[in-house]
């Protein structure tokens, strides 16, 4: 089976204009001085005192914990894939054909059982992917937090691709696998293309790796999910919601 690629961020996002945004507000007041110090336009206008690297990344930091542990949450409930339109797992391309051919023969529900059981695993793996989002937040340097705050919209979504992409795989696809087996998508994907190779007379029947389809499509849903989690951060300042995101980000 070829290999599948992840759904990359691909919604167009309007460029950042607010200045009152959380990261925005860093980004466009951060200067150095002669010392190489950060200084913070928002601390001073706001509280009336600098703020310190120590305490900008430790805010950056906070914001990204809160901002990926909000992103997992929300996929790991019923429907959290499955009635979001652009996360929603549907048969990969070589089973377009199968699914095509099993609902013209009035077999439509054994292709509804086989998607929805995919989705219903892919929210139940996102249950354990936190920790290793906060690992990755809690290693970041103070380099790391700088390129953030000057890059582009999803700039601290790329930071976490890069640096719990391997990691992640290497956790949920144990997960998915057993997610799949306890929905029984399995049985629903053997009975799919057990009855479309008996249907199609195909010399070539299909025989497509659900699991690493799953894994990679839930992959994609996270970061997707991970992204809007951080243009929420840079725009809304109700997303300031501890005192030491207050702290660093407030006006």
């Amino acid at each position: 089976m070829k290999k599948f690629t992840f759904l990359f961020l691909t919604v167009a996002i309007v460029s950042f204009t607010n200045a009152q945004g959380i990261l925005g507000k860093i980004k466009k007041a951060t200067s150095k001085d002669s010392s190489g110090n950060i200084l913070s336009a928002i601390g001073k206008t706001g509280s009336g005192k600098g703020l310190s690297n120590d305490e900008i990344i430790s805010g950056l930091k906070e914001a990204l914990s809160i901002g990926t542990d909000s992103a997992a949450k929300r996929l790991n409930k019923t429907d959290g894939f499955f009635a979001n339109a652009a996360l929603k797992i549907l048969m990969p391309e070589e089973a377009k054909k199968a699914e095509a051919t099993l609902r013209k023969a009035g077999l439509g529900s054994l292709a509804d059982k086989a998607i929805l059981s995919m989705n219903r695993a892919a929210e139940d793996a996102a249950g354990g992917i936190s920790a290793i989002f906060i690992d990755a937040v809690k290693q970041m340097t103070v380099t790391d937090g700088l390129k953030i705050l000057k890059g582009g919209d999803f700039a601290a979504t790329e930071y976490l691709k890069s640096t719990t992409t391997a990691k992640l795989t290497e956790k949920m696809r144990p997960v998915i696998d057993a997610s799949l087996a306890k929905v029984n998508a399995t049985n629903y994907w053997k009975d799919v293309f057990t009855t479309y190779n008996k249907l199609s007379f195909s010399k070539t029947p299909v025989n497509t790796d659900l699991s690493s389809y799953v894994t990679e499509r839930a992959m994609s849903g996270i970061f997707f999910s991970i992204g809007q989690e951080e243009q929420k951060i840079r725009k809304d300042p109700a997303a300031q919601v501890t005192a030491l995101l207050k702290k660093v980000f407030a006006k």
